[in-house]
């Protein structure tokens, strides 16, 4: 194992009686100091990769590894960890001061280091000064930074957050994941965090797991899943994407909707059926002729910073396109790309062959 390596999970398999595996032979490593985030779906398995970290649960297959060791079998409470949990699971009839020392007495620490580290947790999360305020007194952000303080202060490796933004508003929910992301890189600890919203995913992390199933659908920084999604699930759930049928005539060429187009993607067999993803930011609006497409807008909608328009071309493909520029519902207009906006996607391909697809044209291009 890597010295940088902190959690390992190898083969890793949950299974309940006969039901369907709720996690099914994962493997992966988490780095020391990284903020990683699982991301998907309800029940696709994220909550009890993070359960089977803090010692809730074992494993039914598999091995754990926590700095080099395996943990299958070592309690909750003698692990390097602690958990933020979606609820908060903070103590109402005790003050935030001491809901932040309540593991810190249970270790028997001494007054004096308690009433030290409690304040110091408390500034790390910008509660200074609210040691004495009751539980029910506080926002659903200021609950959240004491359950961020009582996880702190007992400087564990790795801090583990279920979901602990969803029960927020969006502009606390937003101004939550900055400061979040902040603390992370203060205390340069380990964080994985779980949600199912693609946006705080691309956000806040380092990398992201994106699951589906119970198992690893790809895993990478934020840019590389969202620019290069291994397959239809990872296109659709990060991000808004056009999902075309289409066939890669040979390397770097593409044809779909009845034309074929430069692309930079190469590796797959002449003529082979492949999907390609385009994203909606990457599609400009033109007069009709000067497209690469030539669409029928259907419909329109404001949000804000652009508007989201739905065009329907004459193969019936449905095409979202983000823009700045209005459109006219009803009109025909153009849409252009450019080669590198084109995604290409074999069927039914895992993370590993899309990675031994690219060492092989890696390898290729250094040879010639």
């Amino acid at each position: 194992m890597a010295e940088h390596t902190i959690i390992r999970f190898e083969q890793v398999t949950k299974q309940y009686d006969d039901d369907p595996a709720v996690l099914d032979n994962v493997s992966f490593e988490i780095e020391r100091g990284k903020f990683y985030t699982l991301l998907g779906p309800s029940g696709c398995g994220k909550t009890t990769i993070l359960r089977l970290i803090a010692g809730f649960m074992e494993p039914s297959e598999g091995k754990i590894y926590f700095n080099g060791n395996v943990i299958n079998n070592v309690p909750a409470n003698e692990r390097q960890v602690n958990t933020v949990f979606q609820d908060y699971a903070l103590f109402p009839h005790l003050n935030v001061f001491e809901n932040v020392a309540f593991g810190l007495r249970i270790k028997k620490m001494k007054n004096a280091a308690i009433t030290e580290k409690v304040k110091e947790a408390l500034r790390f999360v910008n509660l200074d000064g609210y040691e004495t305020r009751e539980i029910r007194e506080m926002s659903g952000g200021q609950r959240q930074r004491v359950a961020i303080a009582r996880a702190i202060v007992n400087e564990p490796e790795v801090i583990l957050l279920d979901e602990p933004l969803s029960a927020l508003d969006l502009k606390l929910r937003t101004e939550m994941q900055y400061e979040l992301r902040e603390l992370q890189r203060s205390l340069g600890i380990t964080f994985i965090f779980v949600t199912h919203d693609q946006e705080e995913a691309l956000a806040m992390s380092d990398e992201i797991f994106v699951l589906n199933k119970g198992k690893i659908q790809q895993s990478g920084t934020p840019t590389d899943i969202y620019d290069e999604p291994i397959n239809r699930f990872v296109a659709d759930f990060i991000g808004e994407s056009n999902i075309i049928p289409g066939k890669m005539i040979r390397d770097f060429l593409v044809e779909f909707d009845g034309k074929q187009f430069e692309c930079v993607d190469q590796g797959f067999n002449p003529n082979e059926s492949i999907e390609i993803v385009i994203r909606p930011e990457d599609l400009e609006i033109t007069g009709r002729e000067q497209g690469k497409l030539q669409v029928r807008v259907d419909s329109q909608l404001f949000r804000g910073v652009h508007y989201e328009i739905c065009c329907y071309d004459a193969e019936g493909n449905e095409w979202l396109v983000h823009s700045t520029k209005k459109a006219t519902v009803g009109d025909e207009i153009g849409l252009y790309f450019d080669p590198e906006a084109i995604h290409v996607m074999r069927f039914g391909e895992t993370e590993e062959e899309f990675d031994k697809r690219l060492e092989a044209y890696d390898e290729g291009s250094h040879g010639q």
